[in-house]
């Protein structure tokens, strides 16, 4: 059996960030939480070598998650980076694809849907690292 997948969920509020890790806990997924940027990035520089994907809020304190996301490509590309925001605009969803986001979640929807959502991107790199 292969080892659980982690998710670093970076968001700064806290009933999103609770919600979405039980509902990715339900699915055995193992979860890291933090509320900002430097704490991700923290996070990701001791443990960066676990994390299979961070789910990423843009509107944070003192860092946006496109700084974020810019800096985790540039220093682990192979974690894949889905942003996760109520900012629903075209210009968002370009400026994500752009900065290399593998995928981008308007907070929106449902649980089953974060989770098939995930399932598949992470299928998706699992099947490209295959061939």
């Amino acid at each position: 059996m292969s080892p659980a997948k982690k998710i670093l969920i970076v968001d700064d509020e806290e009933d999103i960030t609770i919600l979405t890790e039980k509902f990715l806990q339900l699915e055995n997924y193992d979860t890291l939480t933090c509320s900002n940027g430097y704490d991700a990035l923290d996070i990701l520089k001791e443990n960066h070598q676990d994390i299979d994907l961070v789910l990423l809020d843009i509107m944070l304190p003192g860092m946006s998650g496109y700084e974020i996301l810019t800096q985790i490509k540039s220093s682990y590309p192979e974690i894949l980076v889905v942003l996760f925001t109520v900012k629903n605009f075209y210009e968002d969803f370009q400026k994500a694809k752009e900065l290399g986001a593998d995928g981008y979640l308007v907070k929106a929807i449902s649980g089953n849907e974060i989770i098939n959502y995930i399932k598949d991107i992470l299928e998706k790199k699992k099947k490209k690292e295959n061939n």
